[in-house]
């Protein structure tokens, strides 16, 4: 090597370990200065497990007369999905739309496809009136497809064993195993005639099937035996269309260990839904619209209702899971805040029930080594404050609820893989990951009235930059309609680079930080 050509590379060489040692100090500083700061939030940089790119899930069900949902969202004039419906879904981005159900069980598929002028008209059982099927399997993929999402569907369960869906006006409205094994060969098998005489030569390749909906809950429905004996039946049926396929069994209300024990080797999930996150006090503000003259009390109500009805669920079943060293993950297919007057306060529309929203979700981020399949709310429709989106008839507009623009906000930024916070001010509520060197904070502010400031420090890294997108309403009764659609769009702002990294978030407030780094 000549001279000046080592000259060269040391001189690289030196700058290179200068820039480390440069970094290492920074990165110490930064850990130093949140420490002194008494408002430290550290993240321990190692990555625990991998989150699911089904995190983010939304629920679409015909629910008949009491919303329109599915129907209200075809635009019969066009013959298509409504244009704005498709872009504030694509907008939302869920990971996953599932169809189904209590309309499940007495759904037949078969009335869902071929020529739409030729399907039958169906009673709605459950939610009323009559549904047309002009939304089928071809065009529920569809919609899934121009959205980003993949498609599961609630497969008839033998009506979840309710014996009245046996004789109805309408004729025997089970379906077998054979029934939903049909539909896996419809949907998945390459060249299947009957798909190609129907317009769609390529398969629809539909991984996801959830076995039933809710077969535990109430009298009419299967026995646990019963259940898991069918489950076994419908899964050997249906995975030998297409071994492919992923499946969906039921393990709620104390069903999860004999599940596993007997038909474990068949199911990749095991189901629960997270109904029941009810107010726990019997004299609540949050029953009606008591709580628009007690807005903190309201607050205070919903912070005791998450550790109490959801997170002790949750740590029960992932126990179970654990006990049985469980290959199957967990998956909340439903769940969604349940507060009188049923499915419609209009809470469910203001900015108080936000940070409630971000912290179901940090809880099911955090607890992503089990939880593969989540969600918060139900998806689309006209009337019920549940839902995740809302489109309004007549007059084209879509838009979010709280619950939607957290999830939205959530999704948007977000790592492949969780991490632990190491440290934490009380009134944020954290969860975190990272994608390579970019480390993703999903924050909630607990405070009703009160700011809280964070100082940020990732062990071992230097924080070289970053941005903060924010929704802060002024009024925690900050309601969202079509006349302020947008009203929840987050705030995007700059952090400072290099030396200290802070940020102070607003009461009541829900953010999302992504933290650049480089190594300490």
């Amino acid at each position: 090597m000549k001279r000046r050509d080592f000259i060269k590379q040391s001189g690289t060489l030196a700058a290179g370990l200068m820039l480390a040692k440069e970094l290492g100090a920074l990165a110490q500083s930064q850990q130093n200065d949140a420490a002194r700061s008494g408002s430290a939030l550290i993240l321990d940089p190692a990555p625990q497990f991998e989150i699911s790119r089904l995190l983010y899930m939304q629920f679409m069900e015909p629910l008949g007369v009491t919303d329109s949902s599915v129907e209200a969202a075809w635009d019969y004039a066009r013959d298509d999905w409504r244009r704005d419906f498709v872009e504030t879904t694509r907008s939302l981005a869920p990971d996953c739309l599932r169809y189904g159900g209590l309309f499940s069980r007495y759904y037949k598929w078969r009335e869902g496809v071929g020529p739409p002028a030729r399907r039958p008209w169906m009673r709605n059982y459950v939610w009323g009136g009559r549904e047309t099927n002009r939304v089928g399997t071809a065009e529920f993929v569809d919609f899934c497809r121009r959205t980003g999402a993949e498609p599961l569907y609630c497969v008839n369960f033998l009506s979840d064993g309710e014996k009245r869906y046996a004789s109805t006006p309408e004729g025997d409205r089970r379906g077998d195993a054979l029934e939903a094994a049909d539909w896996v060969d419809y949907a998945n098998t390459p060249g299947h005639k009957e798909r190609t005489a129907h317009g769609h030569p390529a398969p629809f390749n539909i991984k996801l099937w959830q076995l039933g909906n809710e077969t535990s809950y109430g009298t009419a429905c299967f026995k646990k035996d019963e259940a898991i004996e069918a489950t076994i039946t419908f899964a050997k049926a249906m995975r030998a269309r297409d071994p492919s396929i992923q499946l969906i069994g039921w393990g709620d209300n104390g069903w999860a260990a004999d599940l596993l024990d007997r038909a474990g080797e068949y199911l990749d999930y095991v189901a629960v839904h997270m109904m029941g996150q009810t107010p726990l006090r019997q004299d609540t503000v949050l029953r009606g619209l008591r709580y628009q003259a007690e807005p903190e009390q309201a607050w205070n109500e919903l912070l005791e209702i998450l550790p109490e009805r959801v997170e002790k669920k949750l740590l029960a079943v992932e126990a179970v899971l654990e006990a049985k060293r469980a290959q199957a993950a967990l998956a909340i297919t439903e769940g969604h805040l349940s507060l009188a007057p049923h499915n419609s306060n209009p809470i469910l529309a203001e900015w108080l029930t936000g940070v409630y929203h971000a912290r179901v979700f940090n809880l099911y981020q955090r607890h992503g080594a089990r939880v593969k399949i989540a969600t918060a709310a139900d998806f689309n429709g006209t009337r019920w404050t549940t839902n995740a989106v809302m489109h309004q008839v007549p007059g084209g507009v879509s838009y979010l609820l709280p619950v939607g623009a957290v999830a939205r906000l959530f999704k948007r930024c977000s790592g492949s893989h969780g991490i632990r916070v190491a440290s934490c001010p009380r009134d944020l509520d954290v969860a975190a990951s990272r994608a390579g060197d970019t480390f993703h904070l999903h924050v909630a502010n607990l405070s009703f009235d009160q700011a809280t400031s964070a100082t940020f420090a990732v062990a071992g890294r230097t924080i070289v930059g970053g941005r903060v997108w924010q929704i802060a309403p002024e009024s925690p009764r900050q309601e969202v309609s079509p006349l302020n659609p947008e009203v929840f769009l987050p705030q995007e702002h700059a952090l400072k680079a290099g030396g200290r990294c802070s940020w102070r978030f607003p009461a009541r407030s829900v953010a999302a930080v992504e933290l650049n780094c480089a190594p300490g």
